[in-house]
């Protein structure tokens, strides 16, 4: 690996980055790899990131942020030979947590000289691409309200889930895939994801695979408040599926019917709310740098 765009987002988890460019540039020098950088602004990032790639033409662009930031450069460089590789730095981290990359910064950035790649699915959620979660429902109100806060990190997404999970009302959905009905009524919220858990460790899909050239919706049916410690145990036991409120269906496409218009986000970013969502996988179009694989002992 000779050429690495990093992309920094200078405010992603309330974490102070003011070493981390420094500390990048003397690793690339070390490695001998040629390096440029682009820092988000929120203004254009999309187009000025495109073009930076264009021009750089680098082999792997390296997201250093949360999962926003892994969004962003995923867009960019999807169904090509160029590498995603993440260094975390988000409030969730959610992707890069799903794929055993280690999140502290010197262990993240060892996966960059290990240089193991591996293709994943992507999903099309009405022509937006998703690399790992996008639900609609309770969460995603979470998501909208974190977004319009100006505190980051998990603490300030806590305690937002908190304040609106007490008066929370449950939204309609009716779910089809190939034409039958696989799910219609109340949900509390309804996730669609090929991976298995979200930012916080908490597993909707504990046994997803991610990429299989399939994706799970994940129904998570009313409750009575009384039952959401248990349901928050189950979460983070990877025993969800036990739970007699929740539901899995596997697909490679899916239509949702959202009748009351729930809030729906993306890969941590809240997206215009619809009545109609269509999801299709994406086999194997996203290639990420992965650690290494653990040494077999000998027999």
């Amino acid at each position: 690996m000779k050429k690495i765009l990093f992309v920094v987002n200078p405010i992603s988890g309330d974490i102070d980055k003011l070493d981390i460019e420094e500390n990048l540039r003397t690793f690339c020098l070390q490695q001998e790899i040629t390096a440029e950088f682009y820092k988000t602004s929120g203004e254009q990032d999309e187009e000025k990131l495109k073009a930076k790639i264009q021009a750089f033409q680098p082999e792997t662009v390296v997201a250093v942020g949360g999962d926003g930031t892994v969004s962003l450069v995923a867009k960019q460089i999807i169904k090509t030979d160029v590498s995603l590789g993440i260094i975390p730095q988000g409030s969730g981290n959610g992707l890069s947590k799903d794929l055993d990359i280690p999140q502290t910064f010197d262990e993240a950035m060892q996966v960059l000289v290990e240089n193991r790649v591996k293709a994943i699915d992507t999903l099309d959620v009405n022509g937006q691409i998703s690399i790992h979660i996008c639900d609609m429902g309770f969460n995603a109100l979470v998501v909208k309200r974190f977004d319009e806060g100006e505190t980051r990190g998990p603490g300030a997404y806590a305690w937002i889930a908190m304040q609106e999970f007490m008066g929370y009302t449950t939204k309609r959905y009716t779910i089809k895939s190939k034409g039958k009905v696989l799910f219609d009524g109340d949900a509390f919220m309804v996730t669609v994801t090929n991976a298995k858990a979200f930012g916080s460790n908490a597993a909707i899909n504990p046994n997803g695979i991610i990429n299989d050239g399939s994706f799970e919706v994940c129904v998570m049916e009313p409750f009575p408040k009384t039952s959401s410690l248990g349901i928050l145990y189950r979460l983070y036991t990877d025993s969800i599926d036990d739970s007699v409120y929740t539901q899995r269906y596997s697909c490679q496409e899916a239509v949702i019917e959202n009748h009351d218009e729930a809030q729906v986000q993306i890969d941590g970013e809240p997206i215009e709310t619809v009545k109609t969502l269509s999801i299709t996988v994406q086999p194997r179009t996203l290639k990420v740098l992965l650690p290494r694989l653990p040494e077999q002992p000998e027999a």
